[in-house]
């Protein structure tokens, strides 16, 4: 119910607004002076004033000077004689929201302390909204503590305030778009929009319209113009996931606004100036692309001013407890469950998973446990048919041929065999293959097999 404040040192007509007001289903309170008026406004956080101008000792005009502005005021409207609208106009110059003249009109009354009210609950909305953004994305609210991710935090931390663009490099489901959230909303951009495209779920002959817009006639069916996503996120974020993804000719493109801040229509003849803050995220090894011919080397280099490493959750296995109480809060209060927690078994199984999928898997996992559970505390049956557990290798069923078999080509074949379905992440391999990272490289290396570009370990891990 909308709290609305009336002051006027008229009692009558203080009597009839009230009166009006309160039939309108608003909670209201009525002063006979500005001073009086000020402390219910405070008292009650009003979301409207109704106060006349001329009134003894302080007026209307010194009230709504005096208005509290945290975290935001209350509309206030102003009531005039007809002989003094210019009154009414220097009361609307410093903040008033409309003005009524006398002789008051109910309807009109009605009308205008309606749209106020309406306002003030668009504004809180709003607030409201931002607040769960910067608590949500808060850098204590990231859940880590791991040294890797607290790695993370730190340089995140770092370059919040400047708006340099950052490559954030990471397997699926890692929270690359999380993090650079995160960025977005504990830096000066927050209260700008923070949009986000994936660059490989667009068609080719669609992504420069999308990220470009474009002016009618730019192309059959282009019949109005339509500001694209850089423009659309002036003053603010845009990620550009799955970067390593986007067409040469796009590439291009988007290296100009890089550099020269700032976009042309598809279509059009004009440039427009862009303030917006980049941040790309990829999979895959952009210096194995540079190689191939895939990713121009110049639009890398502009893009990799800080580079954030998000590491797989098997890499962080002591940041699942948390993750996993974070999840179980979260769905307890989506799907009205309590939920108090897991039991260690099934905590166990969760903490040892391979986890392919990562923290996005996770959650799914854990989302279904909170909605399935028939019991306060998941338990392992509540969870163990959805974790796929990596098959062994039958070696004890391996046909062995009477020539015999060289085991160090079967081993060759099993590395070739993982780097593959690990799209040439080394690290998900290792883990396909139950190995260490370090062992990975190691017999990478022995058996001379390909290894990407730019993710060999140092050489003290090796």
């Amino acid at each position: 119910m909308a709290v609305v404040v009336v002051i006027d040192d008229e009692p009558l007509q203080r009597g009839i607004l009230k009166t009006i007001l309160e039939d309108e289903g608003y909670e209201v309170f009525a002063a006979e002076s500005a001073e009086e008026g000020l402390k219910i406004i405070r008292e009650q956080d009003a979301d409207v004033v109704v106060t006349d101008l001329n009134m003894a000792g302080m007026t209307g005009i010194q009230m709504l000077e005096r208005l509290p502005n945290e975290p935001i005021r209350p509309a206030v409207v102003v009531i005039t004689a007809y002989g003094t609208i210019n009154s009414a106009v220097d009361a609307m110059k410093k903040g008033a929201f409309d003005y009524l003249t006398k002789p008051l009109d109910k309807d009109v009354i009605i009308l205008v302390v309606g749209k106020a009210v309406e306002r003030m609950s668009l504004l809180k909305e709003n607030i409201r909204l931002h607040r769960e953004l910067y608590e949500k994305f808060d850098m204590e609210g990231i859940i880590g503590h791991s040294k890797k991710m607290t790695e993370v935090i730190e340089i995140v931390k770092k370059i919040t305030a400047h708006a340099v663009t950052i490559l954030v490099y990471g397997e699926s489901g890692t929270g690359k778009e999380l993090i650079s959230r995160a960025i977005h909303y504990n830096s000066p951009r927050k209260t700008a929009p923070f949009n986000a495209i994936n660059c490989a779920a667009i068609p080719d002959n669609l992504i420069e319209s999308e990220l470009f817009g474009y002016e009618p006639g730019a192309f059959t069916g282009a019949s109005h113009r339509k500001p694209g996503i850089i423009e659309s996120t002036e003053g603010g974020t845009l990620f550009l996931d799955e970067i390593g993804d986007l067409p040469l000719l796009t590439q291009t493109k988007l290296l100009r606004v890089l550099h020269d801040k700032e976009v042309r229509r598809l279509g059009g003849k004009d440039t427009i100036k862009v303030n917006v803050r980049f941040i790309a995220a990829t999979n895959k090894d952009l210096e194995k692309e540079i190689e191939n011919g895939k990713f121009r080397e110049d639009l890398y280099y502009r893009l990799k001013v800080v580079t954030i490493t998000l590491p797989p959750l098997t890499d962080r296995r002591e940041d699942i407890p948390s993750l996993v109480n974070f999840f179980i809060s979260k769905y307890n209060t989506e799907f009205e469950k309590q939920i108090t927690g897991i039991d260690h078994s099934a905590l166990k199984l969760l903490t040892d998973y391979h986890w392919p999928g990562n923290i996005r898997q996770l959650g799914s996992v854990i989302e279904r446990a909170v909605l399935m559970a028939d019991t306060p505390v998941i338990s392992l049956d509540d969870i163990k048919s959805e974790l796929k557990q990596p098959v062994a290798l039958g070696i004890m069923d391996l046909e062995i041929p009477d020539e015999g078999i060289i085991f160090e080509e079967l081993e060759r074949q099993l590395l070739k065999q993982a780097m593959q379905k690990a799209n040439n992440v080394a690290a998900k391999a290792a883990r396909l293959l139950g190995m260490s990272y370090k062992t990975f490289w190691y017999r990478l290396e022995k058996f001379g097999i390909n290894i990407p570009s730019g993710t060999r370990p140092p050489k003290d891990t090796a």
